[in-house]
C-alpha cells in the first residue's frame, strides 16, 4: 500500500473525477488507515511503499505493477503522464526485494487491467480504454483470457470484475462487450446493478482466502448478497477515493507469500 500523503484530484482521468473536486486529506488518511487495519485483521501482512511528493495518484498502488508467481512482476506502461512518473518508484521497491521485474512496450495499466483467477493458471486481461490487447503475451506461462471493456465508467477491469474464489466472480455485465467467457470459466456469476457498480464501485472490492471480502460500505445490496452466500464481509469507507474512481482493490497490490 501507499499512504495518501499527496493524494489529490489534479486532472480528470475518468468519468468519476471532477475538476472542482476537493479532497479531505485528513479523512483520506483515516479511511486508508481503516483499510490497512482491516487487511491486518484478516491475516494479511501489509508493507508500505513511501509516497512521493507530486504523485497525486500513487495511493492507487494496484496500477503501476502486476505481480505474479515466482516473484515476477510486470511494470505498467501508463496512458497518463502524471501516472507514468510513479512506475520507477515501484520498480525500485520490487527490485530491491529481489523480484524479477519485467517491462512491456504495450500500453498496460498493471493490476487494474490484469487479474489472476484464484487457484488456477489463468489471467483475466482487459482492453478498450487503458491497456492494449496482448500486453501480457509471453510474460507468464499461463492462459490469458482477454475481455473488451465498452463503458468508460468502467475504465479498468477491476472496476467491473472481482474473482471471489475459484468458482465465483462478481461482475457488472454491461461493462463488457461480451461477458460469455466469464460465464464459461466460473460456475457462479454474481451481478452488480448499475447503481452500486457506479456509486460504490462494488466490484472494486478485494477477496482473500476464498472467504473474506473487503468492500465499500455503500454497496449495501452487494454486501447482503455476499453475506447470504456465506462470505465474511468487511465493510469500509473509501469515500474520498471514490472521488477519483478507485476503492478497495485499487488501494492495495496483493500478492501471496
Amino acid at each position: 500500500m501507499v499512504p495518501p500523503d499527496h493524494y489529490d484530484v489534479v486532472d480528470v482521468k475518468n468519468p468519476h473525477m471532477r475538476a472542482d473536486t476537493t479532497i479531505d486529506r485528513a479523512k483520506a488518511h483515516e479511511q486508508w488507515e481503516e483499510l490497512r487495519r482491516t487487511f491486518s485483521s484478516i491475516g494479511l501482512t501489509v508493507e508500505v511503499i513511501p509516497a512521493t511528493p507530486g504523485f497525486e495518484d500513487m495511493v492507487f498502488a494496484r496500477n503501476p505493477v502486476f505481480t505474479g508467481p515466482g516473484r515476477r512482476c510486470v511494470l505498467a506502461n501508463m496512458r497518463h503522464p502524471s501516472r507514468q512518473r510513479e512506475v520507477p518508484a515501484f520498480e525500485r521497491w520490487f527490485s530491491a526485494r529481489g523480484w524479477d521485474v519485467v517491462h512491456t512496450t504495450a500500453m498496460f495499466e498493471g493490476g487494474g487491467d490484469a487479474i489472476w483467477h484464484p487457484r488456477r493458471d489463468r489471467i483475466w486481461m482487459s482492453h478498450g480504454f487503458r491497456s492494449e490487447p496482448g500486453a501480457l503475451a509471453g510474460k507468464f506461462a499461463d492462459e490469458i483470457v482477454e475481455l473488451e471493456l465498452v463503458d468508460e465508467r468502467f475504465y479498468h477491469l477491476d472496476t467491473c470484475f472481482l474473482a471471489l474464489d475459484r468458482d465465483t466472480v462478481l461482475i457488472h455485465p454491461p461493462a463488457f462487450a461480451d461477458p460469455a467467457p466469464i460465464h464459461a470459466h466460473f460456475r457462479r456469476v454474481l451481478e452488480v446493478d448499475a447503481h452500486e457498480a457506479v456509486t460504490a464501485l462494488a466490484c472494486n472490492a478485494a477477496a482473500f482466502f476464498g472467504t473474506d471480502i473487503v468492500i465499500d460500505r455503500r454497496a449495501t445490496k452487494t454486501i447482503a448478497q455476499l453475506h447470504d452466500l456465506g462470505y465474511r464481509v468487511h465493510p469500509v469507507d473509501t469515500g474520498e477515493f471514490l472521488k477519483s474512481g478507485g476503492s478497495v482493490y485499487c488501494l492495495h497490490n496483493y500478492y501471496p507469500a
